[in-house]
């Protein structure tokens, strides 16, 4: 039996790995048991219906990500989808997004989590699922984070379905209190009916019914056709190497991967003692380097490959930051002690508000995240995937196997990268690693704003302008780390930022 260190998003999740572990799971088999209660436990920040990535690198084997994210729908549609309701969120400083049923995108979190079940899993499926089913049966305290979030969109999106709002409030329309048991109706018994049948059930057979009709009925482009035709992709990682360490993350055509590969890139061969004025300088020209690169080049590109791999070149022979001098998710790390390494990051977009009549399930806005989709899904072909930041990272070292990633929409790329900066460059451990203070480049046509966590000492620069946070934000990211090391053992560590959570079994 395997031996496995665990970091999620939620304490819950990580007691659904625990329990997993106890059955002989392996790491792939407690990062689902992990990624499946915090999709369905933290109601407005993820939800079952939405995106996942896999990444599992196995010990003699090449590292492959598992591609389920959300697709344009469409297939067999003969008439025109109805339009979005547009909402205004006070949310992180403010955004605009579009919800209800013409959001929805094609859902490809289940179809991930099956896939890498049945290619890497040692437990049975049911057992993955037995601990999620189990909480939402009798009741899970409602996260503060998610509690935040619904602050400023429980009555605006997610009062849109009955069931939905009946769980989140009290009778008298209010929100419930962070921390009060959560309950949403007929949740459990679509997830027992997972937990027996599989994804079939998901995506052919009754609850597919549901989904596609609700999504009709509201003016949405999605089909039965779209769920019956859905598939996950398995790719080879994008890969690169860093002091000695190969590093696999999301490949093309997701671009978070791209992005992270690019900025570690940019770092190779720089010599570093600890993140003075000088550095954080550096990494402020990488950042505006690589994010204006995404939203010049990749959010608009009709061949995000090439175009990743043009970026790449560019990171690799210095080009990319001397061309520059004048987007909710859960995450879950697990690896095991025969080096299997799992990481998986999960999203619903915002959350449409929209839930099918007896399924508990919340759908996703994916389509209606209009900072992620510059150019318009209407014009895209259905079934192509929608650009995404997600990038869970597998990383290898002598010995040792890193299992990592981190939700924070834009911010999963830079979080990762000065992680791995902290880690790998700097050698801080993991937790330190994890804790360290961080920044993050804003980019705008008007303004490139950096946000700055206290203990950095960048000075003032005049290209540059400074949002000082008083203390460390959930903004910043969450990410969750897990290390096996043949030598030194496990370790593992959850953000202080967020409410996530470690398990290291005995």
């Amino acid at each position: 039996m395997s031996r496995v260190a665990v970091a999620t998003s939620s304490r819950l999740g990580a007691d659904a790995a625990a329990e997993v572990a106890e059955l002989g799971g392996n790491a792939v088999d407690c990062a689902i048991a992990a990624a499946m209660m915090t999709m369905n436990t933290q109601p407005g920040v993820c939800a079952l219906a939405g995106g996942a990535y896999v990444t599992v690198w196995a010990a003699g084997s090449a590292p492959i990500t598992i591609d389920g994210n959300v697709a344009v729908p469409g297939i067999g549609n003969s008439g025109p989808a109805g339009e979005g309701t547009a909402v205004h969120l006070g949310y992180g400083g403010g955004l605009d997004t579009v919800v209800g049923a013409p959001s929805v995108a094609v859902p490809g979190s289940l179809a991930a989590l099956e896939t890498a079940w049945k290619r890497f899993g040692a437990a049975r499926w049911d057992q993955l699922l037995e601990p999620t089913v189990r909480a939402a049966r009798e009741g899970f305290p409602l996260p503060s984070a998610a509690h935040y979030y619904l602050c400023y969109s429980g009555a605006t999106v997610f009062g849109r379905s009955r069931d939905g709002h009946a769980a989140l409030h009290h009778v008298d329309g209010s929100l419930k209190d962070k921390g009060s048991s959560i309950q949403v109706p007929h949740l459990a018994d679509s997830l027992a009916a997972i937990a027996s049948e599989g994804s079939r059930i998901f995506y052919e057979g009754e609850i597919a019914a549901k989904i596609a009709a609700h999504v009709r009925d509201g003016g949405g482009a999605m089909t039965s056709g779209d769920l019956r035709g859905y598939r996950a992709i398995i790719r080879d990682c994008l890969c690169v190497e860093l002091e000695g360490w190969q590093i696999a993350t999301n490949p093309p055509p997701a671009i978070g991967g791209a992005i992270l590969a690019a900025m570690l890139l940019a770092f190779r061969g720089r010599k570093m003692q600890s993140w003075d004025a000088d550095s954080l300088a550096f990494l402020a020209k990488v950042q505006r380097a690589a994010l204006w690169y995404r939203r010049e080049k990749l959010d608009l590109s009709d061949d995000i490959p090439a175009d990743a791999a043009l970026l790449l070149e560019q990171a690799r022979d210095g080009r990319l930051v001397n061309a520059f001098v004048s987007a909710s998710t859960v995450h879950t790390s697990v690896v095991d002690s025969f080096g299997l390494g799992c990481a998986i990051t999960a999203s619903s977009g915002y959350g449409s508000g929209e839930m099918p009549e007896g399924t508990g399930l919340w759908l996703n806005n994916c389509l209606g995240e209009l900072e992620l989709n510059r150019r318009d899904p209407a014009s895209l072909r259905a079934g192509t995937r929608l650009p995404s930041n997600m990038a869970p990272t597998i990383a290898r070292g002598s010995g040792s196997v890193l299992s990592i990633g981190t939700p924070g929409a834009d911010r999963i790329t830079t979080a990762l990268h000065q992680f791995l900066v902290n880690f790998l460059l700097l050698d801080l451990q993991i937790a330190d690693a994890v804790a360290h203070p961080r920044m993050h480049l804003n980019i705008s046509l008007h303004d490139n704003n950096i946000a700055l966590e206290p203990g950095l000492g960048l000075g003032d620069d005049a290209q540059f302008t400074i949002t000082r946070f008083p203390e460390p934000s959930m903004y910043f990211g969450g990410v969750g780390a897990a290390l096996f090391d043949e030598v030194r053992g496990f370790s593992a560590a959850a953000d202080p930022r967020r409410e996530g959570a470690t398990f290291i079994s005995h």
